[in-house]
């Protein structure tokens, strides 16, 4: 690296541009391989040649379009209404259907598109002096976060065990006449299961309270997934009683990131998403989404994307990826100790072990090892720990190699044995209170660990077991220290 006399991004000279690219690729090569099928999370590879270079020249005509102003900038305006417009046909709005007058917005990222779902819903009934909304237990924590930043209650509805899903008569006993907003998966991310939207819609309905459909994860993949003849359960706009439903582009429709749609059944359920705001001296500020200058960047880019790839490219790449998964989870079959947390309905494989001798967190290390990169979930209520696979199209070439892989990571970690943490510390993350968690009683454990301000150690089966073991609130303030730890100048 070149010397930036005193740190950071900024040198006291200028570096040529050739120098910053090989140190950026240099930075890179430490990062998890977004190409080549073997990263189960975080990025959406197709696997199509060329569209990689498309996306990155779109983006790149439309990199310093500013999204603040769509008169200024006519040729965002026409692409974000385009994408709309997909999304909602898609999602069984527009001319001809039930839900002709949808309506929406082009986000930055599915946490977005439910921040202003749950923005909407909240700024609809100012009469509330405190807003609820109720949310199965398995709905993206985005939903929390949204309640956290909103200050709006959240009332989270357990889900079955088996079933992985909430019961509706449960989720209608929550609603109360603070309600504003109640909210169905299509999929949950964790295990991929479809709430059961058409019942959970129709007792918000009942209610007179809005109800929207997280399909951020499987929007894209769903509708393509039935029109291969998948029993894909109704969860769009189809469905009377579904006000809202979010989608990312930047998941299935493997456009850059970050692009996210929130559709919304008419205007009207629109209107308070907006901010507006004209008293001070400058320009009136009108702003559809939380930010105000958007590059135009991702929005070109999805553009592109989904003009390149067109319907007959996503049946394409939705039959790759049912394939995928289904191989997948016949190697999750046929390995001894483990066994589905459900049966794959979507585009997520997801497993659990069985045999207390085999440690779902030392196999997530020694899948990793082995070049297989998979999302280790923790415990929680009556679910066990987990392992998460996001399949997409990219996988299907190297599903073959997966079986193997995993028989054989399987005996790698039933030989190695659970982590074992000494008693001191399980008794520790048992019985600490969150206000207890002091910076240096972080920074020891965190040292402890193999955390520090380098890069994260090779294996992680100690601290996910230390995480597992403590109870939700600890495990979050545990959490946010380890990374804040990691999040430091680089003087």
């Amino acid at each position: 690296m070149t010397d930036t006399a005193g740190g950071g991004a900024l040198p006291a000279r200028g570096m040529p541009a050739a120098d910053v690219l090989d140190e950026i690729r240099a930075l890179r090569a430490g990062d998890r391989p977004t190409h080549g099928g073997r990263l189960f999370a975080y990025v959406y590879d197709p696997g199509v040649a060329g569209l990689d270079e498309l996306a990155q020249a779109a983006y790149a005509e439309s990199a310093h379009v500013n999204g603040l102003d769509p008169t200024a900038f006519p040729s965002l305006l026409a692409m974000e209404n385009a994408l709309v417009a997909a999304a909602a046909r898609l999602l069984g709005g527009g001319p001809g259907t039930d839900a002709p007058d949808v309506v929406g917005s082009v986000t930055g990222g599915g946490t977005e598109s439910l921040l202003l779902a749950v923005k909407a819903a909240r700024d609809a009934r100012p009469d509330l002096a405190e807003p609820r909304i109720v949310v199965p237990a398995s709905a993206h924590a985005a939903f929390a976060k949204a309640a956290h930043y909103l200050r709006v209650a959240l009332d989270t509805v357990p889900v079955d065990p088996v079933t992985l899903r909430p019961d509706v008569a449960a989720t209608a006993a929550a609603i109360r006449p603070e309600t504003v907003l109640v909210v169905a998966s299509a999929p949950s991310y964790a295990h991929g299961v479809v709430d059961p939207v058409a019942e959970i819609a129709a007792v918000a309905a009942a209610a007179g309270v809005r109800c929207h459909v997280d399909a951020c994860f499987g929007g894209w993949a769903l509708p393509w997934l039935r029109r291969l003849g998948a029993p894909v359960p109704p969860f769009d706009f189809a469905v009377p009683g579904v006000t809202s439903i979010s989608v990312d582009l930047h998941k299935y429709a493997y456009a850059p990131k970050g692009v996210s749609v929130l559709l919304h059944r008419d205007a009207a359920l629109r209107a308070p998403q907006y901010f507006a705001y004209a008293d001070w001296p400058g320009y009136t500020m009108v702003n559809p989404v939380i930010a105000s200058t958007r590059s135009g960047g991702p929005i070109a880019a999805a553009y592109a994307t989904l003009r390149h790839l067109g319907e007959d490219g996503y049946l394409r790449l939705a039959a790759a990826t049912r394939d995928a998964v289904a191989g997948l989870a016949d190697a999750v079959r046929a390995a001894d100790g483990l066994r589905l947390m459900a049966e794959p309905e979507s585009t997520v494989v997801c497993f659990t072990a069985d045999d207390p001798t085999l440690d779902l967190f030392v196999l997530v290390d020694e899948l990793t090892a082995r070049g297989w990169h998979t999302q280790p979930q923790l415990r929680y209520a009556d679910l066990p720990a987990s392992v998460h696979l996001t399949v997409t199209a990219a996988v299907a070439p190297r599903v073959a190699e997966f079986g193997p892989a995993l028989a054989d990571a399987v005996a790698a970690a039933r030989a190695a044995g659970p982590v074992v943490l000494p008693p001191e510390l399980l008794a520790m993350a048992g019985s600490l209170t969150p206000e207890a968690l002091t910076p240096e009683l972080i920074g020891g454990l965190a040292a402890g660990l193999g955390l520090g301000t380098g890069p994260t150690p090779d294996r992680m089966a100690a601290v996910n077991t230390l995480l597992d073991a403590a109870p939700a609130r600890l495990r979050e303030r545990l959490l946010a220290g380890f990374v804040g730890l990691l999040q430091r100048p680089a003087w």
